[in-house]
């Protein structure tokens, strides 16, 4: 009996655990369940046949390596920190290894221990990571296989409220990790375009945006993410003269974090200690010049020459010219500007998600240049079953699913971009209601 083994039990867990879960009752499998919090593990279980949960906290090498021991395959939807603790696990224990984040330097320099053990180790299969590379991977190699030269491909998604949840300003929520929201872009941007490198710090990541629109959901804000540039050798387009990988954000949003960005609130570089008592307005005053005359919106507006209506109604519905009480007063600008967002901009237990994902594509062809445009949008159900959980978490339960029915004959270390991987979860995840509206024009 193949045995799976999930560690982390978290909001991107939901679907996963669900989809193998049910595998595991007609294909005769097990699954392990384990996480430091039990009460999460067996409220994700509902005590379903052929699954165990399991406390654990991973510092405990002893009882972290006898759980892996029991499984023939481990998923890690951990932290990306704490993934080469558990691959150099899997690779000592000989067990295959799989998790939606970002293929680190650690398991490259680990890859020839890998391929020596005949071992299959599977990264960023996920959302982004993941179903980005799956879908553009299939156009690029179709593409490719009628000798057609791809010269530009821009892509970018976002995790952001469904429409009917937008009941804020910023039309936004966090459904995902609120740290990775606050520090987002702090990485100088790399990409190409038409020929030209392009390299975008932080102080002006927010002001470089590109308006990408979806067909009855309006405009957006597209930033480029830290490094396209690696990315023309992933996807095999080491010449291409445009290659932007970037997220997106409702329109606005860009120029009212860029405030925060501008100011300094985003730093996580040092610590504050603001008095017991202060408030949202004092806060935002620390990081603003003296004037004995002028007053705090006066003042901002000054700094932020560009300060418009919408932009100064962003900050004001979340509190800044109040006297509201800041929730914490220790820490780096960044921790308590965390958690101030984390009160306003919590997702309730009926907000709905979206998912949007676009691929823009300029391809030479015998016809002339052809644009492809191939559009993901995917709605959540509430705030368990969300649009992030499902697209995080099923394209890797399907990848695991078909390793273990044998349909990926593949051993070494990869992430998605072979038909032999893409071509099978893309397929399974039309079923689940996830795929892609292609359109076409010369």
């Amino acid at each position: 009996m193949n045995t799976i083994l999930i560690l982390g039990a978290g909001k991107s867990a939901t679907f996963l655990i669900d989809y193998l879960a049910e595998s595991c009752e007609r294909k005769n499998r097990r699954l392990i369940l384990a996480d430091l919090n039990l009460d999460t593990v067996n409220h994700k279980l509902h005590g379903r046949r052929y699954t165990t949960g399991e406390q654990l906290d991973l510092e405990d090498g002893t009882r972290r390596k006898s759980l892996l021991s029991q499984a023939n395959v481990v998923i890690s939807m951990l932290p990306a920190a704490m993934h080469p603790m558990i691959a150099r696990d899997c690779i000592e224990l000989e067990k295959h290894f799989f998790s939606a984040s970002y293929e680190s330097d650690f398991l490259r320099e680990m890859r020839p221990e890998i391929e020596r053990k005949d071992l299959f180790f599977l990264n960023e299969c996920g959302l982004d990571p993941g179903i980005d590379h799956m879908s553009a991977m299939k156009i690029i190699d179709d593409a490719k296989a009628k000798g057609e030269e791809i010269l530009s491909f821009r892509s970018y998604c976002g995790g952001l409220l469904a429409p009917e949840s937008e009941d804020n300003p910023w039309k936004y929520k966090f459904t995902w990790n609120p740290r990775n929201v606050v520090l987002a872009g702090q990485a100088t941007a790399r990409y190409i375009q038409t020929g030209e490198l392009k390299y975008v710090p932080y102080h002006q990541l927010f002001r470089r945006t590109e308006t990408i629109s979806f067909r009855g959901l309006g405009d957006f804000d597209g930033y480029p993410n830290r490094d396209s540039l690696s990315y023309r050798t992933v996807y095999g387009l080491e010449d291409i003269p445009t290659m932007i990988r970037g997220t997106l954000r409702r329109a606005g949003y860009c120029k009212a974090w860029d405030v925060f960005v501008q100011l300094g609130m985003t730093d996580d570089s040092f610590q504050m200690k603001m008095p017991d008592d202060a408030t949202l307005k004092q806060f935002l005053n620390a990081f603003l010049p003296f004037h004995s005359q002028l007053s705090v919106e006066e003042k901002l507006a000054e700094v932020i020459p560009e300060l418009d209506f919408p932009t100064f109604e962003k900050l004001q519905w979340l509190g800044f010219f109040e006297n509201r009480k800041l929730p914490i007063t220790k820490g780096t600008p960044a921790q308590l500007l965390q958690a101030i967002l984390e009160i306003d901009w919590k997702l309730q237990p009926e907000d709905k998600d979206m998912i949007v994902m676009k691929h823009l594509f300029e391809i030479q062809t015998t016809e002339g240049i052809k644009k492809v445009s191939s559009s993901l949008v995917s709605f959540g159900q509430d705030s368990v079953y969300t649009a992030m959980a499902k697209t995080v978490g099923l394209p890797l339960a399907i990848a695991v699913d078909l390793f273990l029915d044998g349909k990926i004959p593949l051993t070494g270390l990869h992430v998605p971009i072979l038909p032999e991987l893409y071509n099978p979860i893309l397929a399974e995840l039309e079923k689940w209601g996830i795929g892609f509206e292609e359109t076409v024009t010369f």
